[in-house]
């Protein structure tokens, strides 16, 4: 079983790109993020014709997150529950597969913009939020994968200058804090779970030639609830779609998961 996420940066702009990508990745559940569409705008028609049903939770101009799903999915469920926010950044749903429930969470993660604004401080109030929604939905929901753009760099490999960049946005001490809180939920990052090559990144800049030089970020990130760890068997970002014309700006990460019995 392969989980897939993908931050779009506009559906509108990408859907072909989406496309094509199902084609060459027929992927069994595909997260999307940044749909910057609201709902009635997306295209449910086109993808159940490449075999998805889709659970959707849009926003006009700004963010928008949906799951694609080969099977169909129940208790589908927006925003972090008990906390109030109009921005549409989290969907969750629960797929059935052969081994048993499983429940995926799909996050468009603040970005922040930098330490000491409003929009920081928004971003830890959310972080806070979704720990404790999600401690919750763990203990209902042992199989869960939450996936999506963190805007979070783990550490410092997973950034092209954490020397240079220390203490700024997505590197701070207070993001990745909370990003090891998640992990302390028991929740794993899969992609770490492996060999992997130095200066792996999931995004890069559009400007200055960001991708040609490899100068991104690990901002993307497949974390697995510790009942599914050992059917991890790989976890990889797929850079192609960032080499095409007219790119998000961030790539694929694909998540492989063992059905089980």
């Amino acid at each position: 079983m392969k989980i897939a996420t993908w931050n779009v940066n506009s559906l509108t702009a990408r859907l072909q790109h989406v496309l094509d990508w199902l084609i060459a990745n027929p992927v069994d559940v595909l997260c999307l993020q940044e749909l910057k569409m609201t709902d009635d705008k997306f295209p449910l028609d086109v993808l159940k014709s490449a075999g998805y049903e889709a659970a959707v939770f849009g926003q006009k101009t700004y963010n928008g997150v949906a799951i694609l799903s080969l099977a169909p999915m129940r208790d589908v469920v927006k925003n972090i529950g008990g906390f109030t926010d109009d921005q549409s950044r989290v969907i969750a749903a629960t797929i059935e597969t052969p081994s048993g429930p499983l429940r995926v969470v799909n996050g468009y993660f603040v970005n922040g913009q930098a330490p000491g604004t409003d929009k920081f401080e928004y971003k830890l109030k959310w972080l806070d939020a979704l720990r404790d929604w999600l401690r919750q939905e763990m203990v209902s929901n042992p199989n869960l994968v939450l996936l999506g753009d963190f805007n979070i760099t783990p550490e410092d490999r997973d950034s092209f200058d954490p020397v240079g960049l220390k203490e700024t946005i997505h590197h701070t001490t207070e993001e990745r804090n909370h990003f090891k809180a998640l992990l302390e939920l028991g929740l794993t990052d899969s992609f770490r779970m492996f060999e992997q090559p130095e200066k792996s990144y999931s995004w890069w800049d559009y400007r200055m030639l960001g991708y040609q030089k490899n100068r991104g970020l690990r901002i993307d990130h497949v974390l697995v609830s510790q009942p599914l760890v050992p059917r991890v068997k790989g976890c990889i970002i797929d850079r192609v779609p960032r080499k095409w014309e007219k790119p998000s700006d961030h790539a694929p990460v694909v998540l492989d998961l063992d059905q089980g019995a």
